[in-house]
């Protein structure tokens, strides 16, 4: 209903803009040079002042529909129903929501019926909105067309109300960052709250497992998170010795040697690599690669496990490698041809300019693609979760099994979990770091740059 009613809402735009157009056109009775701005920007402004209310109403409605819809069936549930824990109220507004969806089936008379008034008030709201906001896009977009004229200042209208919404969108960015970074915080004070920082930075042990209740036989906990940053250190690396020369001999081939045809047909196959569902990258680690290794260890009566930190990082290089390539082959051709024409004529040979000369200046903008490489396989998960395994063991053996801090996350959060518990909360905690480790990348990535970027002209 809201999509059906959004795409209706641009095709109004649309009339408007054309109908806004041909009064400007009118009014300028052939000669649009008595108009202040192009007639263009008359359709443009009666477009927006048509579609702007409306959208705005659209997406304030969608944004606190299911909270008010809610509150009134609240309100109208039996008193039995009303009386019951937060918790259990939930669990019957859920329910009463899968009957009205058709999801599930209950013979439960006061379910039904509350069921029954949802989907009346579901109803109700969305003919509502049809009404309010059509009628908010017609009546604003006539007003725009009645009052149109010559001397108008359209072209400065629209723009005032284009970089009003380019400043929006740059706020919802902004706050949308701060919220992310807030709400792992304060989840991550109260895991600290739970378990001393030091225990979580130094600890040399992670079983996350802790009893749920007091009464409950369960596990006190080890919340050690040096297992796993050691995990991610490894398999990180691995990736990176084959990502980075692959990646970056690659580039230097395709920007320095190779043909115009070649390059057509070579760099689209290389960054395909990029497209690739992580997934698929998973499947084939599990299936080819973690075999591969371990029937090659056994040859030579080395003990390699079914599930090991080399397999993962050989994939996530391959995954990794277009990232280096892409990055370092742009950085290179940005280099001007001057300074290799330069080198040319002091007798230098190709290789020498490449490696004296163009490297020395693509270096800066190569380092900081690299290290966003790195921000990259530090934040995989679904290679090392088929590939690796979930074992959190504290080894720097390739051979042997081991999990990463995204993996982590992904387990803790997995399932039915009381977000009051420990366990819970770790994965918060384990964000929080991760976050400052990937900013501490990045922040270096562009430090490098800057002190060590040169300016041409």
């Amino acid at each position: 209903m809201t999509l059906t009613l959004f795409f209706f809402l641009i095709l109004l735009s649309l009339i408007a803009y054309f109908l806004g157009r041909k009064r400007a056109l009118d009014l300028a009775e052939g000669d649009i040079r008595t108009l202040h701005s192009l007639p263009q920007h008359y359709g443009f402004y009666v477009a927006i002042c048509s579609a702007l209310p409306a959208l705005l109403v659209l997406g304030l409605w969608t944004i606190f529909e299911t909270s008010v819809i809610t509150r009134l069936l609240i309100s109208e549930l039996p008193e039995a129903l009303r009386r019951l824990e937060a918790g259990r109220l939930n669990l019957v507004i859920n329910d009463v929501k899968n009957i009205a969806a058709g999801i599930i089936v209950s013979e439960d008379a006061d379910l039904l019926s509350a069921a029954k008034r949802y989907h009346s008030l579901q109803s109700m709201s969305h003919a509502t909105l049809a009404f309010v906001s059509l009628t908010l896009a017609l009546v604003f977009g006539s007003l725009a067309l009645y009052f149109m004229q010559k001397k108008q200042r359209a072209r400065e209208h629209v723009e005032t109300i284009i970089k009003g919404l380019l400043f929006i969108c740059s706020c919802i960015a902004i706050l949308s960052t701060v919220g992310i970074v807030l709400s792992v915080v304060f989840e991550s004070i109260r895991f600290f709250k739970l378990v001393p920082v030091s225990d979580f930075l130094f600890g040399l042990k992670w079983s996350p497992q802790t009893a749920i209740r007091s009464d409950q036989v369960g596990g006190s906990g080890a919340f050690g998170a040096v297992p796993l940053f050691v995990g991610t250190l490894l398999i990180s690396l691995i990736a990176m010795f084959v990502a980075v020369p692959v990646g970056l001999m690659s580039a230097i081939y395709l920007s320095e040697y190779a043909s115009r045809s070649f390059r057509a047909i070579a760099k689209p196959l290389l960054e395909i690599l990029a497209g690739i569902p992580t997934v698929v990258y998973g499947f084939f680690a599990a299936i080819v690669v973690a075999p591969f290794i371990r029937d090659t260890g056994e040859l030579f009566g080395a003990e390699v496990a079914s599930e090991s930190a080399l397999a993962a990082g050989l994939v996530m290089g391959i995954m990794i490698i277009p990232f280096v390539s892409s990055i370092s082959d742009d950085i290179i051709n940005a280099v001007p041809q001057s300074l290799r024409d330069g080198s040319y004529g002091l007798g230098a040979t190709k290789s020498e300019t490449i490696q004296r000369v163009v490297l020395p200046a693509a270096l800066p903008g190569i380092v900081s693609g690299i290290l966003l490489a790195v921000s990259r396989a530090v934040g995989e998960t679904m290679i090392v979760v088929m590939a690796a395994g979930l074992s959190a063991n504290l080894t720097f053996n390739p051979f042997e099994t081991v999990t990463t801090v995204t993996v982590q996350i992904v387990t803790l959060l997995t399932g039915d979990q009381e977000f009051d518990s420990a366990k819970t909360l770790a994965a918060f905690a384990l964000g929080l770091l991760l976050f400052a480790v990937t900013l501490v990348l990045n922040v270096i990535a562009l430090y490098i740059v800057r002190t060590y970027r040169e300016q041409y002209e």
